[in-house]
Formats: structure tokens, sequence, C-alpha cells
């Protein structure tokens, strides 16, 4: 066992002393799909001393080409994914300590988040709950890793609070909505570099080399071979809200998160944004219909058919979804094929 980290310690960044303190770290990892499995799996392997996994969902048979942490077998047992990923973490370092929490992460339910984690590691596929984990981390005062992708392409940033632009004061510079897995698909690599970006930038936290953190905002896109490097330090805000000099962390409140409610007497979810938005319906339904979706509509609303469900969209971004009275399950469609 003594060898176990032996590669990692030659690398002089870290050497024996920052790998004392990778092991006595911890990290909060909201999310267990593909950015979750890589990142959890890395960091493990790393020698991490506690790791917290957060998910809502169960592991399917389209997550195994890129979320490397799961098995036919978990598919067959219908395994929620922290639980899955728990368990084949811990076969793989029985050193570490981890916690596997099943849920969905809203503003109801920060108190079951663990306050006293070194870094938080963003592997979500919605703005809301992005939005969430930014001010509760700018509330606590928690460093944490910005990444998502989709298709080919990748973004990732890190955010310091009280040094850093953060994610509410990004918003209107970074893609914030539209084309989802689901909808537009996704190649392993992509995922990969992400995961990569992230869990090097854990590792720096973890060890204290603050200096050595990128910075910038990273984007990418793997199969038309484009890459940037962003410089988003002047769109920090003294009045942003989460971060600046007044902030009142208003994505901790329940009023500004999506709004749901089974409506009466009928097999149906109703989910309206937070604020007002319009969504442009033939748009969607174009890029929908190109990725092989039975739509239907008219100037007033845009009709999906997927997975047995009926999503019933209105420009206003309020969406009917049919077939369930499950407020988890229609947020989850939601999600997987209209984006944020």
């Amino acid at each position: 066992m003594s060898e176990r980290y032996s590669r990692q310690e030659l690398f002089l960044p870290i050497g024996r002393e920052g790998q004392k303190k990778i092991a006595a770290g911890h990290a909060l990892i909201i999310g267990a799909g593909a950015l979750g499995a890589g990142a959890s799996e890395s960091l493990v392997r790393a020698g991490i001393g506690r790791l917290t996994i957060v998910d809502r969902d169960y592991v399917e048979w389209s997550n195994l080409q890129r979320q490397q942490l799961y098995s036919e077998n978990d598919v067959i047992k219908k395994l929620p994914k922290a639980i899955a990923a728990r368990d084949r973490l811990q076969r793989i370092n029985s050193e570490v300590s981890i916690e596997a929490k099943v849920m969905d992460v809203t503003a109801g339910d920060l108190a079951e988040l663990p306050a006293d984690c070194d870094l938080i590691i963003d592997a979500t596929d919605n703005f809301d709950t992005r939005l969430l984990i930014n001010d509760y981390a700018q509330f606590h005062g928690i460093p944490w890793i910005y990444g998502a992708c989709v298709g080919s392409y990748g973004l990732t940033f890190t955010v310091i609070p009280g040094e850093t632009p953060c994610l509410n004061c990004l918003l209107g510079h970074i893609p914030v909505g539209g084309e989802t897995c689901d909808t537009a698909g996704i190649i392993s690599p992509a995922v990969q570099m992400v995961v990569a970006h992230q869990t090097a930038e854990a590792l720096k936290l973890l060890v204290g080399d603050r200096k050595s953190l990128r910075g910038k905002l990273i984007s990418f896109d793997l199969w038309n071979n484009r890459q940037a490097a962003i410089d988003v330090s002047g769109l920090k805000r003294d009045d942003c809200p989460s971060c600046g000099n007044g902030r009142t962390y208003p994505y901790l409140s329940q009023s500004n998160h999506m709004h749901t409610a089974v409506l009466c007497g009928r097999d149906t979810v109703q989910i309206r944004p937070p604020k007002p938005l319009t969504r442009n319906l033939r748009e969607l339904g174009r890029s929908l219909a190109e990725s092989g979706y039975r739509v239907e509509g008219n100037d007033f609303l845009l009709m999906l058919h997927a997975d047995g469900h009926r999503l019933v969209v209105f420009s206003d971004g309020r969406v009917l979804i049919h077939g369930t009275k499950d407020i988890l399950q229609a947020k989850k469609l939601y999600h997987r094929y209209l984006g944020s």
C-alpha cells in the first residue's frame, strides 16, 4: 500500500506533503453521470480522504457509453447512480470514505449537503442546479469547479469565492440552454477532457497550489479542433447578487427555482421557469426533429412525443409533461429534452 501513490508523489508540485493534504481532503461531487463518474474515480484513485456523491437518477443503458463507473448489472438492478458509484469506487480504493446521497438538489435540500468540504465539482446537467451550487459555494466560501459538455463541445471554469467572477457574473457570456446529450448526443472524449480539466484543478486546490489555477474559462470542440482559454476576470461584478458587495444569494431561495405542480385530476406535471422566458418554438422543434423525435405544434405551442410521454412547450417557457404525476421524473424529462 505504501507504493500506491508513489508515482503521484514523484510529481514535484504534489510530493509527499501534497499527498498528505489530498488524503485529508473532502470533495463534494454533485451529479454522478458522465462528469461525476469520471471526476470521482480520478479523485478516489488519487487518494482523496473523503468523497460525497449526490445524484437523483438511476443507471440506464444509454449511460454505459460514457459513464465509466457503471456496468450492465447496474442497469439490470436499476441501481441509483450514487449507490452504484459508491460501491464501485469502494472496490477501487477501500481507504477512501465515500458517502452516497440519493437526492435531488434543491434550495430546500441544502441542509443535507456537507458545508465542511474543501471543494465542489459540478457534474450536473442544468443551470437551475448550477446557480444553486454557485450561491451555496459563495455563502460558505467553498471553491467550486463548473463543467459542461454536449456533442464534442466542453466548457469548464473554476470559481473561487472572493477572487474570481461567479457563475451569476458570467451569465450572458456562456451558453445556458439548448441542446442536451439526449438531443444532440455526446462523445466520451469530450467528457474525459472536461473531467481532466476539473480534476487537475481539484488537485491544485487540495494541495494548496492556488497560484497554478488556470484562472480562465476553457472551451473546446474536439471534433472541429477548436480550443479557447478566455480571461473572464473583468466580468466580476460589484453589484452581483451572488458574490458582489451587497450579495443576497438569490438562488438559495425557492422562489428563484423552477416551479412544479401536479395538475389536479390529470396525469400531468406542470413546470414553470423561475422567471418568464421566450422560447423559439420553431427553432426548438427543428432541432428536436433533426434528432429524430416526433414533434408537432402551432404558433402557440410545441408538442414532443418521447419516452411514452408528451411534453407540451409554450413560448413563455411553461411545460406540461403528460403521462406522469412524479415530479422528479417530470424534471428529468424536462432537462433531458429541453436543457436548462
